[in-house]
């Protein structure tokens, strides 16, 4: 998986900051730190000479890879710039400008492979980064993460309720599988009335089974999925696993798999019942869902 630029991803957290997403948890799962992140803001805010040019240079390098539908790598595009502008510039540089702009050489596709493969399905990124709901079981965001501990591994599962935050249901593994996956949607089944709920997750292998999305088109609700590769398309779901790893799993240490099944147990129903939320008007996800009910 190609790195993701460190500009790009301050402009996407700066982006989501304004939908009251912590700056910090943002940074953690950006991988970049919370200074970093302030000293790229203040030069946005005062540009420098150096940085008004780049930005300049950047609208020539977007001419030319529009005009050129986007065949031409850094290279060439730095030979486009010096024959159409008589700009010289190092490579170096036109190369650091395009990787700032997210865009590269289009690359040739590769030739199909007619192997065995087990069929899967892939559903459209619908939330699109949505990440509010006006009412309850509108759109529900799912992940898994990996707990490690005394040298051994759980795995959690969990599904989010957008409206409030709220934690619907979840499931805790050893084996990082399609049931796991299964018995969570199961679960949130028997609590909730998911019929036209969106229930968006990742692309990993559980989320695109044919099983998995057969039971969701059984259940009526509909499939969303992050595009490949890109944690921001759910970092609602990333941000719950961040508070809880800071706030609980972190702070202790863990001998047996019954004491993380606990602690995440307790940490859960604190969440959803007494951990006030600045979004939610200082009010628990469970007050602020009965409340507006």
């Amino acid at each position: 998986m190609e790195a993701v630029p460190t500009a790009k991803k301050f402009e996407v957290i700066k982006q989501m900051s304004k939908e009251n997403f912590s700056i910090q948890s943002l940074c953690k799962i950006a991988n970049v730190s919370k200074s970093g992140y302030y000293k790229w803001l203040r030069r946005q805010e005062s540009p420098t000479s150096k940085k008004l040019e780049d930005n300049k240079i950047k609208e020539l390098i977007m001419e030319c890879h529009t005009k050129l539908k986007g065949i031409y790598g850094y290279r060439r595009v730095q030979i486009w710039l010096k024959l159409k502008y008589n700009l010289h510039l190092n490579h170096k540089r036109v190369q650091r400008l395009m990787n700032e702009l997210g865009i590269k050489a289009v690359i040739r596709k590769k030739r199909p492979y007619y192997g065995k493969k087990e069929a899967y399905v892939v559903s459209d990124n619908h939330l699109n980064r949505e990440f509010t709901a006006s009412k309850p079981n509108e759109k529900w965001v799912t992940d898994i993460t990996y707990l490690i501990f005394n040298g051994q591994k759980l795995y959690l599962s969990a599904i989010k309720d957008l409206y409030n935050n709220e934690i619907i249901a979840y499931e805790i593994s050893r084996r990082n599988d399609l049931k796991l996956v299964i018995d969570t949607v199961k679960k949130a089944k028997r609590k909730r009335d998911v019929k036209g709920v969106l229930l968006h997750s990742d692309q990993g292998f559980q989320y695109t089974s044919k099983q998995y999305n057969k039971l969701l088109h059984k259940y009526q609700m509909k499939a969303s999925m992050s595009r490949k590769g890109n944690c921001w398309d759910n970092a609602s779901m990333e941000n719950f696993f961040s508070h809880f790893k800071s706030e609980c799993f972190h702070l202790y240490t863990f001998r047996t798999a019954e004491e993380v099944k606990f602690a995440v147990h307790q940490y859960i129903r604190f969440y959803n019942y007494q951990r006030f939320q600045k979004k939610l008007n200082n009010l628990s996800p469970y007050i602020y869902r009965t409340q507006a009910a």
